[in-house]
């Protein structure tokens, strides 16, 4: 990749130049905060009417993915903020309505609201001069020191291909928000993550038939365990006993083999791999549901043949619509894609952060964690700001690009290939590296 701006010795220097933040979700939000705080200028731009990102249920901004009965899979006492605690009043698993009244309630108390200029799109961030110039849909520009994107990577539908066609209606799961419209559908959901078996609860409730279809399958959990959610059962077994998170996940697995059985009992094929190489999907009803026959689960479509589909297994069934939940592009239209992109299986980001050959171009939320992404995205926000204040020294580009080889490695040895492990951390030992490195003044491997 060119060296587009010296390096990054030169962000790290006293001046009155702002950062810019794109994006007022809960990235760009625990952001503002960072840099508030440690008094750095700073301008916040938000291509909706107002914060949340991806929580807004049809956000005005046009890319929320939520849907209406989204639930998020992390308990309230592990989601919040550190220094912002989710009040006991509300549930264990928050609906989006809920994780968007917290982030408000965040944003006020952290002070940022009147720093995020609203119903502004940023049209393009280059490299100029050893800074960068950030153009505004209303034609203006301006130059920063530093730009941090923060604008999500659950926006932009990545869609599969099938031989064959079909007369009925396909869409993504960005674009589903109730149940509705299939009502006496002969429905069928791609994918096997936690959208996918949302949807298919969701719907299954009302469509005449519902499928499942999935490539390699994968392990189901539940939400809850002796009635404690699953996330509290993991974390105290893993402090209790100072476990990797490896062996803390196939320990839990075990555990909730007592809640759920054996799910190939249930027509929901056991995966080949290890649960810990790879996210398992959450889920309290997807198996009842499938033990009632209300969902099926079927492999891999082999061709679409007008109002029927072919699976692999060559078996063949009636299909009205096929929803797609097969994941999300990592895309950023303001930049130009030869200057930064991420590629299915590559992304070069030291601290899954910094590209090394783009000094002042910082990427928050970039991460797929084993683990809470909220309060991963807060530690990650407040290293940015202890970097961009001088307080943590850079290494220099030899370094960040051993420990950017030696990420991609163990996510190749951790995970089965695929573009969803692209970026891939786990969230406790990424914690502390950002930690040590706020600790000690100086970033390393």
């Amino acid at each position: 990749m060119e060296n587009h701006g010296k390096d990054w010795k030169n962000v790290q220097r006293p001046t009155a130049m702002p950062v810019c933040i794109i994006g007022a979700g809960s990235s760009g939000v625990a952001a503002a905060k960072a840099l508030k705080e440690k008094g750095l200028p700073f301008d916040c731009y938000e291509i909706g009417s107002n914060i949340g990102g991806m929580w807004r249920y049809q956000n005005d901004n046009g890319l929320s993915s939520a849907y209406r009965s989204l639930h998020i899979d992390t308990s309230r006492k592990n989601l919040g903020y550190s220094d912002f605690p989710i009040p006991d009043h509300y549930p264990d698993f928050l609906s989006h309505f809920e994780v968007l009244e917290y982030l408000e309630r965040y944003a006020e108390h952290a002070g940022v609201r009147q720093h995020i200029r609203f119903k502004t799109r940023v049209e393009r961030v280059a490299p100029e001069d050893g800074a960068w110039r950030v153009t505004l849909d209303d034609g203006s520009s301006k130059p920063y020191r530093a730009v941090i994107v923060a604008n999500g990577h659950l926006w932009d539908p990545r869609t599969v291909e099938f031989d064959g066609n079909f007369r009925g209606e396909q869409l993504h799961s960005h674009h589903y928000k109730t149940p509705e419209p299939f009502r006496d559908k002969h429905v069928l959901v791609i994918g096997i993550g936690n959208s996918a078996v949302d949807i298919a609860v969701d719907v299954c409730k009302g469509a005449r038939s519902t499928l499942v279809s999935t490539r390699r399958s994968a392990w189901i959990m539940p939400k809850y365990f002796m009635g404690y959610p699953i996330d509290q059962v993991s974390g105290f077994i893993a402090r209790k006993f100072r476990l990797s998170t490896r062996l803390t996940r196939s320990i839990v697995q075990r555990l909730a083999y007592l809640v759920t059985g054996d799910q190939a009992r249930f027509g929901i094929p056991r995966p080949r791999h290890e649960i810990w190489r790879e996210h398992a999907t959450l889920s309290q009803e997807f198996i009842p549901y499938c033990g009632h026959g209300w969902i099926r689960v079927k492999p891999n479509v082999s061709k679409l043949q007008g109002d029927r589909v072919l699976f692999e297994d060559g078996s063949c069934e009636p299909v009205d619509v096929i929803i797609q939940a097969t994941g999300y592009k990592t895309s950023f239209p303001f930049l130009d894609r030869s200057l930064f992109e991420v590629n299915d299986g590559k992304v070069e980001l030291y601290r899954r952060m910094l590209p090394p050959a783009l000094p002042g171009l910082c990427l928050l939320g970039l991460v797929q964690p084993v683990g809470p992404t909220i309060p991963l995205v807060e530690v990650q926000a407040r290293w940015l700001a202890s970097v961009l204040a001088c307080e943590t020294k850079l290494p220099p580009a030899p370094v960040m690009a051993k420990e950017i080889e030696s990420h991609g490695e163990a996510v190749a040895r951790q995970f089965v290939g695929s573009a969803r492990y692209t970026l891939e951390v786990d969230a406790r030992s990424y914690s502390r590296k950002l930690n040590k490195d706020m600790q000690t003044g100086t970033a390393g491997i």
